[in-house]
């Protein structure tokens, strides 16, 4: 049995990808940041699958915890085969509005936490020969919209490059770039959900049709038809047409 370790974990994404991987027969790494719910949910994945599960409580914004998972990913004695860059949050308001630790802490977590762990992964992996890693980017990263935006392109691009680099070695590295997703996600960070309802994923379909793409060896993964069709658009389309059009409803707010 392979050993996945997953960020992020306790909610939402994360605790889907932790669902369907161990219905796949994976053996576990659950990290998150609140200890009791980590037990709890761990608890929960024995009981119904079986499989082995690991807790590793760690705020990834602090550079020791973060350090700590990366030596996990790095063990040779006990192989993570597929990791999971799952962990992230969002902030209400605008970057100018935040004080910079607040936007320092995002930034840690959003982009540090992806090149730090996937790093260690990778290099783990690659000496195998054999691995999977799947970063969460998000379709606001192909727009321009405050810092989880940039952000988000960063995971997205930063992703690609690392398919490149590891073509040919049996790892692959996959970002999965969806758009609103019915999680936990904007009750966290008191953002309203906006948009009608057939532009909200479902977090289960979301995953499996990410693994699907894995699969097939797909370096940028994009759930859902609505998405698919957006993300097209917004290739073609003058940044400065993105970028008048997020100014526009900005204002409005």
């Amino acid at each position: 049995m392979t050993t996945a370790l997953i960020t992020g974990a306790t909610a939402g994404i994360g605790r889907e990808f932790a669902t369907q991987l161990a219905r796949r027969n994976h053996h576990l790494v659950l990290v998150a940041r609140d200890a009791e719910r980590l037990e709890a949910v761990a608890a929960e994945l024995r009981a119904a699958h079986g499989v082995d599960v690991e807790v590793l409580p760690a705020d990834l914004s602090d550079r020791a915890a973060l350090q700590r998972v990366a030596d996990r990913l790095s063990a040779p004695g006990d192989p993570v085969e597929v990791l999971v860059n799952n962990a992230g949050y969002g902030l209400k308001g605008s970057f100018l509005s935040h004080d910079i630790d607040v936007e320092e802490r995002l930034f840690d977590v959003l982009t540090r936490a992806v090149l730090v762990l996937s790093h260690a992964g990778a290099r783990a992996m690659k000496a195998r020969g054999r691995g999977t890693i799947i970063n969460v980017s998000s379709v606001a990263g192909f727009i321009a919209s405050g810092t989880y935006s940039a952000a988000k392109s960063w995971v997205t691009v930063f992703t690609e490059g690392l398919a490149a680099e590891l073509a040919g070695t049996g790892v692959t590295a996959t970002a999965l770039c969806p758009g609103f997703t019915a999680t936990e996600f904007h009750e966290r960070a008191a953002l309203a959900k906006t948009g009608p309802a057939f532009m909200w994923l479902d977090a289960a379909d979301l995953v499996s049709a990410c693994l699907a793409d894995v699969a097939r060896g797909r370096v940028v993964s994009v759930p859902g038809a609505q998405y698919k069709a957006i993300v097209g658009l917004l290739r073609v389309v003058p940044r400065s047409a993105v970028r008048g059009r997020v100014a526009r409803v900005q204002r409005r707010r």
